[in-house]
């Protein structure tokens, strides 16, 4: 699924996301979806979310759940 549509981003989703201070190095995070950042429908550099441990990102892919 495509991590720039916010319909595909819902709260408890497993995703990669990639941090401000990342965004050079492209290092990805990991986590499960709390809060969803951004309010507009779409984003070329993915959705503003914030994660379970409080971590802020851009979602860089949507996880299979485990």
């Amino acid at each position: 699924m495509d991590g720039r549509k916010r319909s595909n981003i819902k709260p408890g989703l497993r995703v990669n996301i990639v941090m401000k201070e990342d965004q050079r190095t492209g290092y990805l995070t990991e986590g499960y979806v709390q809060d969803i950042l951004t309010n507009s429908p779409n984003h070329p550099h993915g959705i503003k979310v914030r994660l379970e441990t409080g971590e802020v990102g851009r979602v860089q892919e949507i996880l299979p759940e485990l």
